[in-house]
C-alpha cells in the first residue's frame, strides 16, 4: 500500500530537483559566460596596458607560462613574452579569436595603438581560462546542490505536519469500537480533513439509524411475538387435557413452543444488553451472591441430568448491574448445562487476581474444537449446527448474548479444555471495584 507522505514528499522532491537542475544548469552556463567575458575583458585591459607602457619592462616582468603577448610594428615582431611565437598569434586585425601553437589552444585579442603605430596580441592559454571559469561556476552552483538534502528533510517535516491531522483521524478511527457509532470529535483547521470527517460522522450517523431502526424492528417483533406464544402454551395445554391420549404429540409441540419463546427471550436480552439501550446505572454488584442464586434457580436443571456441579467463590464486588449479571451467568451456566451429558460435572469459580475478579464457569462435556472458538460467540451459530452431537436444542443466541455483556464490561473472556478429561473452561476477567472484607466458600452437589 502506497504511503500519502511518501509520495508527497517524493513528488515535491522530484519537481524541485528538476527545477534545480535546469536553474544550476542555466546557472553554470550563464556563470561560464560572465567569467569568459570578464577574461576577455582583462586581455583587452592587458593589450592597452603593453600598449601605454614600455615593451622591454613588460618582458622582464612577464614569466607567467599561461598567457602571452606579441608587438609589431611595421610588420616586425618589435617585443613578446618569452613563451610567445616568432609568428604572428592569428591574425594583425582587431578583435578576438582562437589560436593555436605550443600545443595549446589560445584566447587571443589583437589591438593596434594608433599612437605608435604598433599591433598588440594579447594572449590566455584556453585551457587555463576554462578551468578558473568553471571552478567559479561550480561555486555559484554549489550551495543549491548541498542544500537539495536539507531541502528533502524540510519537505519530509512540513509533509509529515501536514499530515499530522489525518494520522490523529486515523487513530481515533482505529480506537472505536465495532458498536461505536458516536461522531468523531477530531479538532480540524483544514478545510480537506474538514470534509473527511463530516462525511465520515454523516455516514456514522445513517449507519447509527440504520442500526436503531433494525434493533428496534427485532426487538418490537420480539415483543409482539410474546403474547401469541402465551396464547399458544395456554391453548396447547388445555387441549392435552381434554386429549389425554394425543399427550405426546402436545408434548412435541409444547417443547417446541418453549424453544420458540426460548428464542424470544434471548432476542429481548440481547437488545435489552445493547450499548445503544443499555441506561442502566451500574453499582456494587456482589458476583458470588449473584452466581449462587443463578445455581438455585436452575438447580432442577442440574438434578434432572444427575449433574454434580460446584461452586467455590468469595466474596467479590464489580460494577455492574443486576440484569445483565444474572443473563451472562445463566447463559454460561445454562451452556453448560445442556451440553454436559448425564452424570457430568460443572464447577463454578469466583476469585480474585490482583486487580480483578475471575469467573470461571468449566464442564466435562464434549469440549469445543479450537478452530470454532472465534465463530463460537457469532449470533446465530451452533458448534456442528442443527446436528449437535448432544441432540440438545438452541438458537445460538447465548454465547453471542455472553459476548455482548462481557464487552459491556470490557472483560476479557476466554475459552480453554477444562480440568476434566473432556470439557470446555470459560473465563471472563472483570476489574474489581472494592477490597473483599468477607470470604466465604461453599460447594454443592447434585
Amino acid at each position: 500500500m502506497k504511503s500519502i507522505r511518501v509520495f508527497l514528499v517524493t513528488v515535491i522532491l522530484a519537481v524541485v530537483t528538476l527545477f534545480s537542475f535546469i536553474s544550476a544548469l542555466r546557472g553554470y552556463e550563464t556563470s561560464l559566460q560572465e567569467v569568459e567575458r570578464m577574461f576577455d575583458s582583462q586581455l583587452v585591459e592587458k593589450a592597452k596596458l603593453i600598449a601605454n607602457i614600455n615593451v622591454q619592462s613588460i618582458v622582464r616582468n612577464v614569466d607567467s607560462s599561461d598567457t602571452a603577448f606579441q608587438v609589431w610594428q611595421g610588420g616586425n615582431l618589435i617585443g613578446s613574452s618569452d613563451n610567445a611565437s616568432q609568428t604572428i598569434l592569428g591574425k594583425l586585425q582587431p578583435g578576438f579569436r582562437y589560436h593555436n601553437f605550443e600545443g595549446y589552444r589560445w584566447r587571443t585579442y589583437s589591438y593596434y595603438n594608433t599612437i605608435n603605430a604598433q599591433w598588440i596580441i594579447v594572449a590566455a592559454r584556453q585551457d587555463v581560462r576554462f578551468s578558473l571559469a568553471e571552478n567559479i561556476a561550480l561555486k555559484a552552483v554549489l550551495p543549491a546542490v548541498i542544500g537539495l538534502p536539507i531541502l528533502a528533510l524540510l519537505i519530509w517535516i512540513v509533509v509529515s505536519r501536514g499530515l499530522h491531522p489525518m494520522r490523529r483521524l486515523a487513530h481515533e478511527l482505529g480506537d472505536k469500537q465495532a458498536d461505536d457509532l458516536s461522531p468523531l470529535s477530531i479538532a480540524v483547521n483544514s478545510q480537506e480533513l474538514a470534509q473527511i470527517v463530516s462525511s465520515s460522522n454523516d455516514l456514522l450517523a445513517r449507519l447509527k439509524s440504520s442500526l436503531l431502526r433494525e434493533k428496534q424492528f427485532a426487538s418490537d417483533a420480539a415483543h409482539e411475538l410474546r403474547t401469541p406464544i402465551s396464547s399458544l402454551k395456554v391453548q396447547l395445554y388445555n387441549i392435552s387435557q381434554e386429549q389425554p391420549e394425543r399427550n405426546k404429540e402436545f408434548g412435541e409441540l409444547q417443547k417446541i413452543t418453549h424453544q420458540l419463546e426460548h428464542v424470544v427471550e434471548q432476542i429481548l436480552a440481547l437488545y435489552r444488553t445493547s450499548p445503544d439501550e443499555y441506561h442502566t446505572r451500574f453499582e456494587a454488584i456482589d458476583l458470588t451472591s449473584l452466581a449462587q442464586q443463578v445455581i438455585a434457580e436452575e438447580y432442577d436443571n442440574y438434578e434432572r441430568k444427575n449433574q454434580q456441579i460446584e461452586f467455590f467463590g468469595q466474596r467479590q464486588l464489580i460494577l455492574g448491574d443486576k440484569f445483565s449479571l444474572t443473563t451472562l451467568i445463566q447463559n454460561l451456566l445454562s451452556n453448560a448445562n445442556k451440553y454436559t451429558p448425564n452424570g457430568g460435572h460443572i464447577i463454578v469459580k469466583i476469585k480474585r487476581e490482583n486487580d480483578q475478579v475471575v469467573l470461571l464457569v468449566e464442564d466435562s462435556g464434549p469440549g469445543i474444537p479450537t478452530h470454532e472458538h472465534e465463530r463460537l460467540f457469532q449470533r446465530f451459530y451452533r458448534v456442528g449446527g442443527d446436528r449437535h452431537t448432544s441432540g440438545e436444542s438452541g438458537c445460538g443466541l447465548g454465547l453471542a448474548i455472553v459476548k455482548r455483556i462481557a464487552e459491556l464490561y470490557n472483560a476479557e473472556i476466554t475459552l480453554e479444555p477444562s480440568s476434566f478429561a473432556s470439557g470446555t473452561a470459560f473465563t471472563l476477567h472483570f476489574s474489581a471495584i472494592i477490597p473483599v472484607t468477607l470470604d466465604s466458600k461453599q460447594s454443592s452437589t447434585g
